[in-house]
């Protein structure tokens, strides 16, 4: 189910990304332990009091034109404005409504979307009577004063978000068809590879709208398996401007993974992995989602022996948190492997979904806690006294130990790599949470 999306706005320096990285590092959803992630991205997944939402960060709205709405709010914020569910429209407290601010307000106010004023910068809440007065005259009901600095009044700015947060209409779910997002950089070939699918190999054949504008959700039937293959690559159509392009396109990649049971990462092969490649993926694993690598446009490669062992070590240097995907080797224009693409990802759909008998699982953590004693703190061990899995998609354990402060993040990795060894888990992220038990 997809996320409603809150985007911030507003002009230059009124404190737009200082309030982003405190929003995302007070509750960002997933703890971010894992070394080797790209976290450059402009994106957060924010869980707040059981309700989940993904924050934008937008470049400052600036006045280079006479004509700020056409040129520079159209350029830098429309596909961000335009895509959000909810506008968190950032000003300055300390320097009053400016000429800019209203420009902005006044667009906002046509877009018709639900608006949080935010007045940063608030820095003696003594005061805050005397400091917000003026803002009223921008027209908009919701406010609510803050320091994003010093972190005050973030809660309640969380709050009220989640209050004007949007119901997202839940989509029926056929259990007999497998969503796959194709998803990667500009140009990657993720149309190509639709086009192939659906022109060559296709036995039904149904384009229908998707609830991911600028995507179109294609169905298929290849050796009996149907697919509804979800494409983002539409993400360039929508505006011009190279600048924003890039920057906002991800919003709707990532309500493209959130709807999907497996993603299709498509690597260029002649560019390899690259940063915007980390944050999609990255996406995709803090989701829990079945992930297959698929590299395209390997024909244009000069090979030898070593070439497609050597590009997948390359790959899982730069993907470290990664290496449990499957990599195939693919070109959407010939064709090749792509069935080998199709049946891995339902390969990996069921290794997302796959569930553990308690006293086997038991079995298997047992000997592994045998075979390697975890390292001891201050006279202190690691003890496991139960395990059993309490949830799939992605796989997930619920370990009873007797003090979780004692486990470390490279013998966690190695209970992980001992859950694998036994039961696969291929193209699919493990997660393990601790619980204290007497």
């Amino acid at each position: 189910m997809a996320k409603p999306v809150v985007a911030i706005v507003g002009r230059p320096n009124v404190g737009k990304s200082t309030l982003f990285n405190r929003l995302a590092g007070t509750r960002i959803s997933i703890v971010e332990s894992e070394p080797g992630i790209t976290r450059d991205r402009i994106y957060a997944d924010i869980e707040w009091q059981d309700e989940k939402f993904i924050l934008i960060d937008t470049g400052g709205i600036e006045t280079d034109s006479d004509d700020i709405i056409i040129s520079k709010i159209r350029q830098q914020a429309q596909l961000a404005i335009e895509e959000a569910d909810l506008l968190l429209f950032v000003v300055d407290g300390r320097s009053g409504i400016t000429n800019l601010d209203e420009e902005i307000a006044g667009y906002l106010r046509k877009t018709n979307k639900k608006i949080i004023l935010v007045i940063n910068k608030v820095d003696d809440f003594s005061l805050v009577d005397e400091i917000i007065w003026q803002f009223y005259a921008l027209g908009f009901e919701e406010m609510m004063p803050l320091s994003a600095e010093h972190g005050k009044n973030i809660g309640d700015l969380l709050e009220k978000i989640i209050e004007n947060l949007p119901e997202i209409a839940e989509e029926e779910e056929d259990s007999e068809v497998l969503n796959i997002a194709i998803v990667g950089k500009p140009n990657v070939g993720k149309s190509s590879l639709v086009n192939y699918i659906a022109g060559q190999e296709r036995s039904i054949v149904s384009d229908i709208p998707g609830t991911t504008r600028d995507a179109i959700d294609t169905l298929v039937e290849v050796n009996g398996i149907k697919y509804n293959l979800i494409d983002t690559a539409g993400l360039r159509r929508k505006a011009r401007i190279k600048e924003s392009i890039e920057y906002y396109s991800v919003i709707r990649t990532l309500r493209a993974i959130d709807r999907a049971d497996a993603v299709l990462m498509m690597i260029d092969a002649r560019d390899g992995v690259t940063t915007q490649d980390k944050r999609i993926v990255g996406y995709a694993h803090d989701s829990g989602k079945a992930i297959v690598l698929a590299v395209n446009k390997w024909d244009l490669i000069e090979k030898d022996s070593k070439t497609m062992e050597e590009y997948k070590k390359d790959i899982y240097d730069e993907l470290k948190f990664l290496t449990y995907a499957p990599i195939t080797f693919i070109s959407a224009l010939t064709g090749q492997r792509v069935t080998e693409a199709l049946e891995l990802l339902e390969y990996v759909v069921d290794q997302n979904s796959l569930r553990i008998k308690t006293g086997l699982l038991n079995e298997v953590l047992e000997e592994a806690f045998l075979l390697r004693e975890p390292p001891g703190y201050r006279g202190k061990k690691l003890k496991l006294l139960y395990a059993t899995q309490v949830g799939i998609k992605p796989p997930t354990f619920l370990l009873f130990v007797n003090d979780p402060e004692l486990m470390h993040f490279s013998y966690e990795r190695y209970l992980e790599n001992a859950l694998r060894d036994a039961f696969g888990f291929v193209g699919t992220s493990i997660r393990i949470i601790l619980k204290k038990r007497n």
